[in-house]
Parts: C-alpha cells; structure tokens; sequence
C-alpha cells in the first residue's frame, strides 16, 4: 500500500493552529512524486476594474481548513487514492503582466513535467491561459488541443480592452483558441449571464464552435441535463475545467471582482461537479476569489468546497486508471 500524504487532522489540532496549507495537507517544495499538485497563483494582474484576486490562494487555503479528508455522498476519500499536496505559490510579477504570464507558464510547466495533475486557486481569470500553455507543451508532441468545461458568468472570449490590450481576464479562452490549446468545438462555457458590452458580443465563440449554455437555459433544463450534454461534447479526450466563482450568484460569493446575479446556487454547483466524475479531467482551477469583497470568508469557502469536490472527482479517476 503506498503512503500518502494526509492533511493533519482537526481532532488532533485545531483547525485553527498549524501552517496555512490547501486542505491542511504537507507543504512541499516541488510536486516530485504527486499524483495531484495543489498550488496557488496570487495575481489578479489582467483584472479590468475591482482587483482582489491576488490574495485568493491565500484566504482559500485559510478556510480549507473547513474541508475534512472524506465525501460524504460519494464516500471517495481522496487522500487514499492519489497522493497530494500543497505545492505553494507560482512566481508572479505583480507590476509586469507579461513577465507573470511567462512565469505562471514555466512554474506550471515544472509540475506538468513531474507528473503531476495540476489544481490551481487564483488569481483573476487570465491565470487560465499560462496554465492551458504549460499542459499543452507538456503533452505528447501532435496531440489534440484540450477540451474544457467552465463554470462561468462570462464567457471571457473577448477580443481586447482598452485601446488593444490583447490579455485581460476578459480575454484568456479567446487567446487560447487562437493558440490552438482549446478545441472550440469540444469548450462548454455554463451560466453565462449579464449585460454585455456590445449586441453579439459572443458571436466570435459560438461561430468557433463554443457551446454557451446561459443561466436562463440551465435553469430550464436542471443540472443533470446539462451536465450530460458537457460530457458528451467535451467526450473521452483530455479536458480541463475552470470554475469562475462568479459563476456563483452573489448572495452565496460576494468576494469576486464582476459579481453577477441570478447565479448558481453552492448546491447546483456542487450537483454539477459531482457529475464530472467520467471526464478525463487533466487539470483545474478556482479563479477570482476576492477576498477584499467577502463577507466573513463566505466565498473563500466556496472556493475551498469547490476545491475538494474537484479533488475528489480528480483522485477517482486517478484511482480508476490504476485499476484499469
């Protein structure tokens, strides 16, 4: 049987006490021997208006605490099926979007390397995009491009803000589209609402192929319908899954920087993710989390919860492969 690590139990020590880690799980200096690498990305730098989103990692890791070592639906234990732990924060620049681009790539790319599959908390939307880079170069040469699930109140396929500035969190699956490391055809963007800049503002996705899936039609179709028709879209092949927490309605996840209301419910969102559990998920995220505009670190919760339930469905595969 191989040893794991395990977070540190909360009947042992308080959950308030102790090192600051994803799921109270060891902190380790580079994810050599992970099957599953936690990590931070504390940087909010193509945020357009409210930032905040650079001390996400941090208050998530805080309320983690919260998480016990066990799902009580699905009875997985994730710390019994893939080793895990939490492998700090990647470099960032704070002043130079570029530089942080570039090193949010090449510290991706090193847990990539090892073997590991990556969990990142940010950060404002656009850390998706280094990230998207570092797993694509890190799969075999000729590969198809990734598919992806997001959770999401926007559709973040713009095109520029403010006189041409190509890389905003409003722009990070435009690029990657362009790039070739998403298939358009195989991106299914879930809960998308609100006022948009311009009518036909999501004509250039849906021309790609993106299915956009808007709050008012999930609301019609429930959960388990839609989350059907993701799966089948996005299929066997590799697929990444992004969750926007301002996907969210505010009242439950205030602390975001484009709050938008008529969101999902935690428990829709918990319902959704739950149902993942057959996509060959090779990498995810929880971005915007802002903890300037939480309320008693009631979205870093979210953000935690949405964490685990992630790793949960992430370790099952892996546990699941191995058996196969």
């Amino acid at each position: 049987m191989p040893r794991y690590h395990k977070p540190v139990d909360a009947a042992e020590v308080p959950r308030f006490a102790g090192q600051s880690t994803f799921m109270r799980l060891p902190a380790v200096a580079t994810a050599e021997g992970l099957d599953i690498a936690l990590v931070g990305i504390p940087w909010d730098g193509g945020t357009t208006n409210r930032a905040g989103a650079r001390h996400g990692p941090r208050e998530v890791r805080n309320l983690s605490s919260l998480m016990r070592s066990a799902h009580h639906v699905s009875g997985i234990a994730p710390y019994e099926m893939a080793n895990v732990a939490d492998v700090g924060d990647l470099p960032v620049n704070p002043v130079d979007l570029a530089d942080s681009i570039a090193r949010i790539e090449e510290g991706m790319s090193r847990i990539v390397a090892a073997g590991a599959l990556p969990l990142s908390v940010g950060g404002d939307h656009l850390t998706t995009l280094p990230v998207l880079r570092a797993i694509s170069s890190g799969r075999p040469a000729g590969g198809k491009p990734l598919g992806m699930i997001q959770f999401d109140a926007h559709s973040d396929t713009n095109d520029s803000y403010f006189g041409g500035n190509r890389y905003t969190h409003g722009t990070p699956f435009r690029r990657a589209i362009e790039e070739g490391l998403l298939d358009p055809k195989r991106l299914v963007q879930i809960g998308i609402r609100g006022s948009v800049y311009e009518t036909g503002e999501h004509d250039w996705a849906k021309a790609q192929g993106v299915r956009i899936i808007y709050i008012e039609e999930f609301i019609r179709r429930g959960a388990a319908d839609v989350i059907a028709e993701a799966t089948a879209i996005v299929g066997s092949d590799a697929t990444y899954i992004t969750f926007d927490i301002d996907c969210i309605d505010p009242s439950m996840a205030p602390g975001t920087g484009t709050p938008e209301i008529g969101g999902f419910t935690t428990r829709e969102a918990q319902e959704m993710l739950r149902l993942l559990d057959k996509v060959n998920i090779v990498g995810a995220d929880v971005v915007e989390v802002s903890p300037p505009f939480d309320v008693g670190g009631m979205t870093a919760l979210v953000g935690a919860t949405v964490v685990f339930e992630l790793l949960c469905i992430m370790a099952d595969h892996i546990r699941r492969h191995r058996t196969d």
